[in-house]
């Protein structure tokens, strides 16, 4: 069964970002670096590492702008979870079926024409403590229509009274073709490493 997603609401997004830095704000202590390799006018993808669900609002508290999130189509089947994850920009893929996202597929490429900000997690699920192995299909469907900037982003979590997070940003990147999906995968991915720590 399809997942119709439902446009992202600007005021949902205003808070639930009040309200996540709220609710996590005494746990989590974020530390977030290179900030400004962020293109403040165009588009970009954020390569994330993918350590625990609280990558996705830790890396938008982080953020100045609104991102747009890809995340596994399970995530929306239940109603409100999908207006919830759709106010803020969440964006849903179907891996097992991947007919089912064509629409989602096409959304992501929207958005990136229209200037925003888009976080795909290579990994496409946790890999925690360690490096996982990269899924090439959605960087090679984004390159395949257009080409922004991939910005490798690592994370790493700290143990104390409140849980430390450093999110780096590195310096965009980009392949020399789009051909050449996978050799940039692996500079990216080798980058998510160091920025992660790992």
């Amino acid at each position: 069964m399809a997942v119709d997603p439902i446009e992202r609401k600007v005021g949902a997004v205003r808070v639930v970002r009040l309200l996540g830095g709220a609710c996590l704000g005494p746990f989590f202590q974020i530390d977030a670096r290179g900030v400004e390799h962020l293109p403040d006018a165009s588009a970009f993808v954020l390569l994330a590492k993918h350590q625990r669900w609280e990558d996705i609002p830790l890396l938008g508290l982080s953020v100045p702008k609104p991102l747009y999130y890809v995340a596994k189509a399970e995530l929306f089947r239940w109603a409100p979870a999908r207006w919830m994850l759709s106010s803020l920009g969440g964006i849903p893929l179907n891996r097992d079926r991947p007919l089912e996202s064509r629409r989602s597929l096409r959304r992501i490429i929207e958005h990136l024409r229209g200037g925003e900000g888009v976080v795909i997690f290579p990994e496409g699920t946790y890999y925690p403590g360690c490096m996982g192995p990269p899924r090439a299909g959605l960087v090679r469907m984004v390159l395949s229509r257009t080409s922004p900037p991939f910005v490798p982003v690592g994370i790493r979590y700290r143990k104390g009274i409140r849980t430390g997070v450093e999110i780096r940003f590195g310096a965009p990147m980009r392949p020399e073709s789009s051909r050449e999906v996978r050799p940039f995968l692996g500079r990216v991915m080798s980058e998510i490493a160091r920025l992660s720590g790992l």
